[in-house]
């Protein structure tokens, strides 16, 4: 994860200096809008908090010909049998953290892509459809947001990439996020271990505060 982190911060401090025509072009099967850049490419997985069902379910009617006591347990088979159908809807209309699928995520200037056959997602870092986002792990991102259908959504996206994503949603939607001004979308010690080991990384985080977002 350290790997990761340290070029995050390179990428992000080029990105501040204007400098990103000096780093190396990375391929995507993403497609880009016109003057876009990729910046990182990696594996990634969507996570949808989403119920499964509605609550509703199929009550199956009893009708039995016989006995007292095969009508009887005719009965209870039936009762038994809906019984557990209504408990399974009401436990798939609750909400939960549902896979959605994993492929793979280009980060590029403007935006993120995910390329899953039929669960593609794309941010674009400036789009008005953002509500919340937060780092909830060094490699997990989630945000909540209004897509194009109007159909608000919560999503987490797993990739050792999810520092960089976070750190660029913020830089221009969220100006004012406390892990940007607090500079905790890095660990707190991450700085310090990296020039420990003889690797100093570009102080992104504090460039990132200076930065206007543009």
């Amino acid at each position: 994860m350290d790997e990761y982190l340290w070029h995050t911060c390179d990428i992000l401090a080029d990105l501040v200096e204007g400098r990103l025509d000096r780093r190396p072009l990375i391929a995507s099967t993403a497609r880009l809008g016109y003057g876009d850049r990729v910046l990182a490419v990696g594996p990634g997985q969507r996570v949808s908090w989403r119920a499964l069902g509605d609550g509703s379910y199929v009550h199956e009617g009893g009708f039995a010909v016989g006995s007292p006591a095969f009508v009887l347990a005719s009965m209870a088979a039936t009762a038994l049998t809906n019984s557990s159908r209504r408990n399974q809807a009401w436990r798939n209309a609750q909400p939960r953290w549902v896979v959605d699928g994993t492929s793979e995520i280009t980060i590029s200037v403007q935006g993120m892509f995910s390329a899953h056959p039929t669960s593609a997602l794309g941010f674009y870092w400036q789009s008005d459809g953002w509500r919340e986002i937060d780092l909830v792990g060094p490699d997990v991102f989630q945000t909540s947001f209004v897509d194009t259908r109007g159909q608000y959504s919560t999503v987490r996206i797993h990739t050792p990439w999810a520092s960089l994503i976070f750190a660029l949603v913020a830089r221009a939607s969220f100006p004012a996020h406390p892990r940007l001004l607090g500079r905790s979308w890095l660990p707190p010690d991450f700085e310090e271990r990296c020039a420990r080991m003889g690797r100093p990384c570009r102080p992104a985080a504090k460039l990132m505060l200076n930065d206007g977002g543009t």
